[in-house]
């Protein structure tokens, strides 16, 4: 594959720029952890606010196409008693009404709200919904069909490239094209195991696709995604939940608010430590070097 883009440029979602110099634009992941409940939706939205995070992130599936066929019919035991996967599903979807209540509720709160669409009708349904980009699940890289409709969308794109090769990376960027895309680096094993990180494929991506990088995790715990903005990640995106012990498949991968709050916090940190590389002597060294340094140059 050839790249003919000489620099990367900055993406905007909404107001926001993601690339480098940038501020980490921090993404807390609600996917379907309110398990169909728009109270908790609500409260993991109030979670990311107060932490300081960007936005926000649902999945959204047309559950008749985005279900296997062989998972149809097998029996889930839920919260809400025994049922199919395919009832399931649809317990844990929000309608038309409901997802433009929470963008308009995220956007209250100076966040922006989007979703995974996973299937064409579900890129339709969230363009009508009003959100400002659209997120590629690392399950969905190789559909191409999916991919072609989220181009047409002309919003900006994020690309997570979990479970896939560099062949099949590959495709899914000649499909989605570069000049609005930003790319996720993910390992999609729940919870994540530090070695399967390999976070060095942050420059990889940045090198190969000269777009934005950033990082989607699933690890548990804080520095894995700390070491991925030490390496230029311009995006960090973690799936939080109320609780850990919360019914659901992906609640014991998610961070908790105080974990969330702890994040946003060290990257801001991170932020300010990482410094222009140039070499310089710091006001706050004036002192000690008065004090200890014998020999002047």
């Amino acid at each position: 594959m050839t790249i003919t883009t000489t620099e990367t440029a900055p993406v905007a979602i909404g107001e926001q720029l993601l690339g480098t110099g940038q501020q980490v634009y921090v993404i807390g992941e609600i996917g379907i952890n309110h398990n169909g409940d728009m109270e908790i939706a609500k409260q993991l939205i109030d979670v990311s606010a107060k932490a300081g995070a960007n936005a926000v992130k649902f999945q959204k599936r047309t559950p008749e196409i985005s279900t296997p066929m062989d998972m149809r019919d097998k029996i889930r035991s839920t919260p809400w008693g025994d049922m199919t996967y395919m009832d399931y599903r649809y317990r844990v979807e929000f309608d038309a009404a409901q997802y433009k209540e929470l963008i308009r509720y995220a956007a209250a709160q100076g966040l922006h709200a989007f979703a995974s669409p996973w299937d064409v009708p579900s890129v339709e349904f969230m363009e009508e919904q009003g959100a400002v980009t659209h997120k590629v699940a690392s399950a969905s890289v190789t559909d191409i069909e999916l991919l072609q409709a989220l181009a047409q969308t002309g919003k900006p794109i994020i690309l997570s490239t979990g479970m896939s090769t560099i062949e099949q990376i590959d495709k899914a960027v000649e499909t989605l094209g570069t000049s609005n895309l930003v790319m996720m680096h993910a390992t999609s094993t729940y919870p994540l195991p530090p070695e399967e990180a390999n976070l060095r494929m942050i420059t990889t991506l940045q090198e190969r696709y000269q777009v934005p990088v950033g990082y989607s995790g699933h690890e548990r715990g804080l520095q894995i995604s700390l070491a991925a903005v030490a390496l230029g990640a311009v995006t960090v995106e973690r799936h939080i939940t109320l609780d850990r012990t919360m019914w659901g498949s992906d609640q014991a991968s998610s961070l908790e608010p105080k974990g969330f709050e702890a994040l946003i916090r060290d990257i801001h940190i991170l932020e300010e430590a990482m410094g222009d590389g140039v070499k310089k002597v710091f006001p706050g060294e004036l002192a000690p070097l008065s004090r200890l340094r014998r020999v002047d140059a």
